[in-house]
């Protein structure tokens, strides 16, 4: 399954367990001073949505949650 998405992170709930960073760096780091995640990009590419979508299955603490990026308006014309 892939698709733009938009992701969330809860730092309160984060463990550091890193799993995210590994998966999707270019989505996700870890914070320097305590470990915990920090969110590189809220709306990835759409080629990374699937690393994305993995790396929320791996998080120990149900930290990250993905939901579909909306798709804007189209204006429309009289």
């Amino acid at each position: 399954m892939s698709g733009a998405v938009r992701v969330r992170v809860d730092r309160d709930r984060c463990c550091g367990a890193g799993n995210c960073v590994v998966t999707a760096p270019e989505v996700f780091d870890q914070d320097d001073a305590d470990g915990l995640v920090l969110l590189r990009r809220a709306e990835p590419p759409a080629d990374a949505a699937d690393r994305v979508r993995l790396a929320v299955e791996l998080c120990p603490a149900g930290a990250i949650s993905v939901a579909p990026r909306p798709v804007p308006e189209r204006s429309s014309t009289s």
